[in-house]
């Protein structure tokens, strides 16, 4: 429980704000698209078809169960995606492009990236103003955001100065482990005040949720994760660019 479940709450908290938001699923696995209930017939047209140059962003969008929430969904032709674009004219660049050539206004774009730092995600870096980084409190997830880190400052370097981290998350909190503790001890040591104040909860309702193809802020709003999801998307509301924050 990290990334995913984080992109598709924080999409359906922001949404509820009034924002008009859009998800793109990246990861290969379309855990994001699943999550939102979208089936694979559903997925007619992919992310993976807006990097290749197959169709435009806005004629891969498709309307979730989530009002003011819009989805361009992920299928399993995105595993060979990276070996496509390294072939490809500005591989780095093709996701920002897409947005760039958008004319639907949404307020927020939320990219769940591949578990992976290859060229899907810096297709998202490149593509962002900012990071959400969620980081599991475990031992080697802290080795992970070192490598992150590292790559975000040169993805700052050659491609996009722009970029900075709106913060970071701990997930699969839980007070009842020392090692949890040690994690959050750690990472706020480092980062400071980048790591935000709300943290989510292992919860058992976070983890049900997709199988029913909704939020769990939707599946059941009153659990422990949805109220800190619900928590921190106030927090990162504070963080957005002025005019995000404003909408």
């Amino acid at each position: 429980m990290g990334k995913t479940t984080s992109a598709i709450n924080l999409a359906t908290a922001l949404s509820a704000t009034g924002q008009h938001v859009l998800l793109i699923d990246l990861d290969p696995q379309g855990n994001a698209s699943t999550g939102l209930g979208v089936g694979h017939s559903q997925r007619v047209t992919s992310s993976y078809d807006v990097l290749i140059g197959n169709t435009t962003l806005d004629q891969a969008v498709i309307s979730t169960k989530v009002p003011r929430l819009d989805l361009v969904p992920a299928t399993v032709d995105l595993s060979g995606a990276e070996i496509e674009l390294v072939e490809l004219d500005a591989r780095t660049h093709r996701l920002d492009e897409a947005l760039r050539r958008s004319t639907t206004p949404w307020d927020i774009v939320l990219v769940d990236c591949p578990p992976s730092l290859g060229l899907l995600t810096m297709n998202a870096m490149v593509a962002s103003d900012t990071l959400f980084v969620p980081l599991q409190c475990e031992f080697f997830a802290l080795e992970g955001l070192s490598q992150l880190l590292t790559t975000v400052e040169r993805i700052r370097q050659r491609f996009n100065p722009g970029l900075s981290i709106l913060g970071v998350a701990l997930t699969m909190y839980d007070r009842r482990n020392r090692l949890t503790e040690q994690v959050s001890a750690d990472v706020r040591a480092v980062l400071g005040k980048v790591v935000f104040d709300t943290v989510i909860p292992r919860n058992v309702r976070l983890s049900e949720a997709p199988s029913h193809g909704l939020p769990a802020l939707i599946y059941d709003h009153r659990c422990s994760g949805s109220e800190a999801y619900i928590a921190l998307a106030r927090e990162i509301i504070l963080r957005l660019p002025s005019k995000a924050a404003a909408a």
